[in-house]
């Protein structure tokens, strides 16, 4: 067993384990000072894309201790007209819908989540990646900005912001600290991809150590941990009604310097950003690289965030001007050019080519033999979705699960849109779901096709890991996408099929092949956030309610500024 794992689950905190990176001592007054008690749960009502849900849904949380107490009998509904029923949902008033017991994983779900807890100087402050004691830890034993969501998410439904609070405020003093990656420093605005607490148990006391890039695969710097930062903070803001921590000067100041590095003016002509390979959570070589749409719809759900978190001051009037006009022009512009359905993918096929002017269709130089000959196949008659890059003579027609979903929550996608998506998922369900939810991309690539792409990375051989593998974790956003979209009943397919297998093949990360029928051939067992997203999953079909938390409706006050370019020529 490894003394560090053991060391997590029986005290909460890490052991010193030798390393190259700089060591980041944080000080904890100003946490101590910060802890006050939360106010009491006030999330606003919001109109749903049908505009019933939200206003429809219960706006109060499950008791504190309900969804680990396995004497107690959460309750989920059966229907989607229950679903939205104008009453408070849960044991208390089944408005006599037909009713099931709360499946017995859920209890020990919520001890291994416990379990996971990570604890800095007396303080919980985030959940270690994954508590296997068969495997090789790696950095397995740090608490991950991205992986933390799902906890944070389940945390703040079962009435427990602490552990949200002090993970926003310790990771926003990281924020500050200089990074540097090959003597190269970085932007002050990155946050860290992980961080791990030391314990020197002769001195008795602790640090934490953060990784901008520096130790990372590939070396890259993550440009998604911020975007979750935020997104976060927001989702705290909402499920406590706590505004004071997003108000703070220090909370405020962060948010800026992460939207700073984004919305630098450069030589970029487009209004997404550009990214290398190994940025989010495919954190290694995959073809990702250039405008991949898990960090176009994360940047587009972050803008949005800051707008409703930014105070009314000089600073803060600045940046949300900024903000606003991105917001427009990325609005456009993904759901212009990223969006594909059966009407656009035939014409694409009729492109024409070296076309010149502001008259041009084919703006992006793509050239239709590169279309491959799956996507035909796998194109529904009725559904589309937001394919995963597009760029200069490049369009990556890959499904790509996560993008998709903060595409609908965000509203990125349009309601038509949103609807669609739905539909390619439920129309391809073996492909996407199969035995496992969820696909992370499809389809896998293999072959030369493989070896070319991934540098004949053996993580990621066909159908495993980032290509074409399940990952449980991605039912929490699928659960969040289906209930926004009007479509519980494909979330609790989905999340039936999980807990099927979840808990007796200890909560494995991924799994492989066409039909995610197989435990990952080096997936960790005790994925924190395998754990975490089922139970986040569980929660929203029980009290549709939480879902504002992480859902953002469109904003119907967001109009593009129509200006002809300086350079259009009568």
């Amino acid at each position: 067993m490894s003394p560090t794992v053991d060391a997590a689950h029986q005290n909460g905190t890490l052991n010193h384990h030798d390393s190259g990176s700089s060591l980041f001592e944080i000080e904890n007054s100003d946490l101590s000072r910060l802890l006050d008690k939360p106010r009491p749960l006030s999330i606003e009502r919001k109109r749903s894309f049908d505009e019933r849900s939200f206003s429809e849904m219960s706006i109060s949380s499950p008791p504190r201790q309900f969804y680990r107490n396995s004497a107690n009998s959460s309750r989920i509904f059966d229907n989607f007209g229950s679903l939205f029923s104008s009453g408070r949902s849960g044991v208390s008033t089944p408005r006599s819908v037909s009713c099931v017991e709360a499946h017995p994983i859920v209890s020990e779900a919520w001890v291994s989540l416990q379990r996971s807890i990570v604890h800095f100087r007396g303080q919980p402050v985030g959940t270690i990646a994954a508590l296997d004691h068969s495997a090789e830890e790696l950095n397995y034993d740090q608490v991950f900005v991205r992986d933390f969501v799902p906890s944070a998410l389940a945390f703040l439904m079962n009435g427990e912001p602490e552990i949200v609070k002090n993970f926003l405020l310790k990771t926003l003093r990281l924020q500050s600290w200089e990074k540097k990656v090959d003597q190269f420093t970085l932007g002050a605005g990155v946050m860290p991809a992980s961080f791990k607490v030391l314990h020197d148990p002769v001195k008795n006391y602790e640090t934490i150590i953060a990784d901008f890039g520096e130790c990372a695969i590939g070396r890259v710097a993550p440009i998604d941990s911020g975007f979750w930062w935020i997104i976060l903070l927001r989702a705290y803001t909402k499920s406590t009604g706590d505004t004071s921590l997003a108000e703070l000067p220090e909370c405020q100041r962060g948010i800026r310097l992460i939207l700073n590095l984004c919305l630098s003016e450069g030589f970029d002509t487009f209004p997404t950003l550009l990214c290398a390979d190994g940025c989010c959570m495919i954190d290694r070589r995959m073809g990702v690289y250039g405008y991949p749409i898990e960090i176009q719809a994360l940047f587009f759900m972050a803008l949005r965030c800051a707008l409703n978190l930014l105070k009314n001051d000089d600073g803060g009037k600045e940046c949300a001007d900024r903000i606003s006009k991105r917001l427009y022009a990325l609005r456009y512009h993904m759901r212009s050019y990223f969006w594909l359905d059966i009407k656009q993918l035939n014409d694409i096929y009729r492109y024409k080519t070296e076309e010149y002017s502001h008259t041009a269709v084919n703006k992006f130089n793509v050239m239709p033999d590169s279309l491959p000959d799956w996507v035909f196949d796998f194109m529904p008659t009725r559904g589309g979705y937001f394919i995963g890059n597009v760029s200069p003579a490049k369009m990556d027609f890959r499904w790509f699960c996560l993008g998709n979903c903060i595409a609908i929550l965000s509203s990125l996608a349009t309601p038509e849109q949103a609807s669609a998506i739905m539909d390619l998922i439920e129309s391809r369900w073996e492909e996407l779901v199969g035995e496992m939810p969820l696909k992370i991309c499809y389809p896998a690539m293999e072959s030369h096709e493989w070896r070319i792409v991934t540098g004949c990375d053996p993580k990621n051989t066909g159908w495993s890991y980032h290509n074409g593998g399940s990952w449980p974790v991605l039912v929490w956003l699928l659960t969040a996408a289906c209930i926004k979209s009007g479509r519980p009943q494909l979330a609790r397919r989905a999340t039936e099929l999980a807990e099927a297998r979840l808990s007796k093949d200890h909560w494995p990360e991924y799994y492989d092949g066409k039909h995610g029928r197989y435990i990952g051939k080096q997936a960790r067992k005790n994925q924190t956030w395998s754990i975490a997203g089922y139970l986040v999953a569980k929660m929203m079909l029980e009290d549709p309610s939480h879902l504002g938390m992480i859902s953002l409706e469109e904003d119907k006050q967001m109009k593009p500024q129509m200006k002809r370019s300086a350079s259009w020529m009568c």
